[in-house]
């Protein structure tokens, strides 16, 4: 059973999909099923991947990592998001930003996950 929230990845092109809607069916892409991403929530070496979530006057603040996760071409956040209830906001990031996301979100019951271009998906 596919369920909202989950993030899968075609591992022929690289496609990324989030199911919206759960259902039995099959995702499939090139041909072949998508694989699910797992949500990672430790870090066991330098702690670059697990967000990290700061409440703020206005809202939260994420940062990916308590050592700054790499933004080089090869290796970055590809968007971190917020989760607040049903609700759920995106920032997309490029090589060379910071890993940082601002949400003005008024919301007491909020966490987050980032998607990394090498190590995958990840919950804090």
């Amino acid at each position: 059973m596919r369920k909202r929230y989950q993030i899968y990845k075609c591992n022929v092109c690289g496609n990324i999909v989030e199911v919206e809607v759960g259902s039995d069916g099959d995702l499939v892409c090139c041909g072949e099923d998508m694989q699910l991403m797992e949500e990672k929530t430790a870090d066991k070496t330098t702690e670059k991947h697990v967000p990290m979530i700061e409440k703020t006057a206005d809202g939260y603040t994420v940062t990916v990592g308590s050592t700054l996760h790499p933004m080089e071409e090869k290796h970055y956040i590809q968007w971190i998001e917020l989760h607040a209830g049903d609700a759920v906001y995106r920032q997309f990031l490029n090589p060379g930003d910071q890993p940082v996301a601002h949400f003005c979100v008024k919301a007491d019951n909020v966490w987050a996950r980032e998607y990394c271009n090498v190590h995958g998906l990840w919950k804090g």
